[in-house]
């Protein structure tokens, strides 16, 4: 009978550190969230950031999403996340997923609003942001996808 080849710890070590290497914006490109309620569904590009890894960490989970102003819609988490990726951004543009500071709660906006030293963008929907116009409060499911 003959043994199992197992790997050298160098060869543990040198694919450890190629992981490393891989650029953040490579990373990034497959930090992909979806955020199911209702029947609508929506998918975010995610940025790399201390707060993203944060939310990411707790995915998936069921909460609840419900309309907030005019522009928006939110979901109170079950925790406070890490603040370290706040950067001020002055591009603000409908359809950015941002974490509001204030209250700790995820904001989906699907119309114009202002950054006030308040928000981190978290990452920003791909297509349309028709199915955050649909009203109500729902049960929702926010995963990695």
């Amino acid at each position: 009978m003959t043994r199992p080849t197992l790997p050298t710890r160098r060869a543990i070590l040198a694919g450890a550190a190629s992981t490393l290497l891989v650029p953040a914006v490579a990373r990034a490109q497959s930090m992909r969230m979806r955020v199911s309620f209702d029947d609508q569904q929506v998918v975010y590009q995610l940025a790399d950031n201390p707060t993203v890894r944060d939310l990411i960490s707790l995915l998936p989970v069921e909460l609840e999403i419900k309309d907030f102003s005019n522009n928006e819609k939110i979901v109170h988490l079950p925790r406070r996340l890490d603040e370290g990726g706040f950067e001020a951004f002055n591009d603000e543009t409908p359809g950015d997923l941002c974490y509001f500071l204030g209250w700790g709660n995820l904001a989906l906006f699907h119309d114009d609003y202002i950054f006030r030293d308040d928000l981190i963008r978290l990452g920003h929907i791909e297509g349309d942001v028709a199915p955050l116009l649909h009203k109500g409060t729902y049960p929702v499911r926010i995963e990695m996808i």
